[in-house]
């Protein structure tokens, strides 16, 4: 994952830009990942881990209705993290996530090792959803490695 992590940080400093996070299953994996790389405080401003609904509704601003609505784990509720974390931070570029680690707590609707992944930036938020398989660890890993290469792309993307 660290040339995945070096080529972020080169598009983001090729772009003259910034970086923060939003997780809620990740529990905070996708900052950990992007600070073991050297000199990233230069573009990694920092991150909020917003497992519970009620800091996702304090700290990123998502409408309580909304996850009322939609619920915790929905491509709703990932891009008004990412656009609650972006708007929040004063950060270019927003990754955010949320999903079912397991190895509890799926559903049929919403199995585990469904994430949605998010990116909000000056060209706008895409979101994805993403279909993991192994423990919670493995979960947890391959949505980090996913959300590091969706922000890169989208960086790659920008003007």
């Amino acid at each position: 994952m660290d040339a995945l992590v070096q080529s972020l940080a080169e598009a983001l400093r090729a772009h003259g830009q910034t970086i923060v996070t939003a997780e809620s299953c990740t529990g905070g994996l996708v900052g950990a990942t992007l600070t073991e790389q050297p000199g990233s405080s230069a573009w990694f401003l920092g991150g909020i881990i917003a497992y519970a609904n009620s800091l996702k509704s304090n700290l990123l601003g998502i409408p309580p209705a909304l996850l009322e609505a939609h619920g915790a784990v929905s491509p709703d509720t990932a891009r008004a993290m990412a656009d609650g974390a972006r708007s929040r931070t004063g950060a270019d570029v927003a990754v955010a996530l949320t999903g079912i680690a397991g190895p509890d707590g799926g559903t049929p609707a919403k199995p585990v090792g469904l994430v949605y992944i998010a990116v909000a930036s000056p060209a706008g938020i895409c979101v994805r959803d993403y279909h993991f398989t192994g423990s919670r660890e493995d979960i947890r890993v391959a949505a980090t490695r996913s959300a590091l290469a969706l922000a890169l792309d989208y960086i790659s993307l920008s003007p």
